[in-house]
């Protein structure tokens, strides 16, 4: 069964095309990923989803609604936690959960969720003293407060520090496990690999790479990756005309290679030895998402960079 269905979205701001004509679905239960640069049409999409933006052209569909004709009954069914949100100052956390609540018929006990998310002891602290983490947990505990069917997360973990990303995405994990379907936009690649079932990669106002993530780096980028350090602007032999080579690329005195298996791994060692290129913190690893990512949205190093 699918939750939302996308169709042909379209969305314009004056001369600027922000959604261009994206199609997918996301099916119920599923964690779904949307990644992709600033500007490549991720936030406008979700915004058209929520009942937020109306689309220009293009069909929409969540738990069966049309997010902008069908708000009123929507809303209920949905939990949002915004890219940027607020709330007064003086308002304390407690008085925040009680007001969210008031507006909902049935909610979760919230003890729970602010004892995973570790603001069971700010309860009486106002809005004003939290720091960018703390509102960014409160703000993911109020979407979650009315156990949606749908949970929106736009920047999940933006201001979080690793500990604070951990215990949220336990609690993502957890809020899937009670049957909520979760639509979540990110920069993190580590943080859609770690979460999705699927992900969709946007660039430049469309989708250009919809699958899961372990799929999308076995067949963008290969299943290893060797990396090396090696001197600016030294010359490099040709490698990406080895069999089972996916990608080469240079990043910050690195060279970057993806390779299919041990074999061409060898070869590429091989190669590198042969033109005397100078070795130094060679590594091999498993291949990655934020690899299949930069390749997709248009960094790897071409043939004629080589």
């Amino acid at each position: 069964m699918n939750v939302v269905e996308v169709a042909e979205l379209r969305k314009t701001y004056g001369q600027v095309v922000a959604v261009a004509g994206v199609s997918f679905t996301v099916q119920d239960g599923e964690i779904f990923g949307i990644v992709g640069p600033n500007g490549a049409g991720k936030t406008t999409t979700i915004e058209c989803l929520e009942g937020f933006r109306r689309p220009d052209a293009g069909t929409v569909r969540v738990l069966g609604h049309d997010p902008w004709r069908e708000r009123r009954r929507l809303a209920p069914q949905i939990g949002v936690q915004l890219q940027e949100s607020a709330l007064p100052d003086r308002l304390r956390i407690g008085e925040a959960i009680a007001l969210f609540a008031s507006l909902y018929p049935k909610t979760l006990d919230p003890h729970p969720l602010l004892e995973q998310l570790g603001l069971s002891q700010q309860l009486r602290t106002p809005v004003a003293k939290l720091s960018g983490g703390q509102k960014q947990r409160l703000f993911l505990l109020l979407a979650l407060l009315h156990d949606p069917r749908l949970l929106f997360l736009d920047e999940l973990s933006t201001g979080l520090d690793p500990h604070g990303r951990r215990a949220v995405w336990q609690l993502v994990r957890a809020t899937r496990a009670r049957g909520t379907t979760i639509l979540l936009s990110t920069h993190l690649m580590d943080e859609a690999e770690e979460l999705c079932d699927r992900v969709a990669v946007f660039h430049q106002g469309r989708i250009v790479a919809l699958d899961t993530p372990s799929r999308l780096i076995a067949r963008i980028v290969g299943s290893l990756r060797v990396s090396v350090r090696i001197p600016e602007g030294a010359p490099l032999p040709p490698l990406q005309s080895l069999p089972g080579v996916r990608q080469v690329r240079r990043e910050d005195g690195t060279l970057v290679v993806h390779a299919d298996d041990d074999r061409t791994v060898a070869a590429v060692v091989h190669l590198l030895v042969e033109h005397r290129v100078p070795l130094r913190e060679l590594r091999v690893s498993s291949g990655r998402l934020e690899d299949a990512y930069l390749a997709l949205t248009g960094t790897a190093v071409t043939r004629e960079e080589q």
